[in-house]
């Protein structure tokens, strides 16, 4: 993938985001986790196919910002037709997040657009993400959360087609 420094980047979240957890049962730290990430995940199930050609409409650079990591390219991209994206370099995961402290991927992504714009799609954004990014972040920046047992919808790729000045 080449990367365009002119349009935006997309970071994008899977867990609440592309697989919404309508209905499911979250994997707990006695869950072995991989299992989650796996093709046998009858949650895979709930996936929208329909975003795979959305996201490949989109106008920006995409990129996993997700604990699935490169699973995702594995699992998450044929499901929907996607190629192989790159993924976001972010810390290990806390065990539980807690909604009174910063985002445990904010700095990553911060870090990783480097002033580009950007467009963070995730279901656990805070009050508090948007605000550290905007102290800390030069470039533009939308940082829109996703109803985690909905996942997104087509209004959520409306959100962010407008932001990038397309719809």
């Amino acid at each position: 993938m080449t990367t365009d420094t002119h349009r935006p980047l997309l970071f994008l979240d899977v867990d609440g985001t592309l697989l919404p957890y309508g209905g499911a049962r979250l994997p707990s730290a006695a869950d072995e986790w991989v299992a989650w990430q796996h093709t046998s995940n009858p949650q895979l199930a709930r996936i929208d196919r329909a975003h795979g050609p959305r996201l490949l409409g989109l106008t920006c650079e995409p990129m996993w910002a997700t604990a699935w990591m490169d699973d995702a390219n594995e699992v998450i991209a044929p499901l929907l037709g996607l190629p192989r994206w790159p993924v976001v370099d972010l810390p290990e995961a806390p065990e539980e997040d807690r909604a009174d402290l910063l985002h445990w991927k904010t700095r990553a992504l911060v870090r990783e657009a480097a002033g580009r714009p950007f467009i963070w799609v995730d279901d656990e954004i805070t009050g508090l993400d948007r605000a550290w990014v905007a102290r800390h972040h030069p470039g533009r920046a939308l940082l829109h959360r996703v109803e985690p047992q909905v996942g997104m919808t087509a209004g959520d790729f409306t959100v962010v087609q407008r932001w990038m000045g397309v719809g």
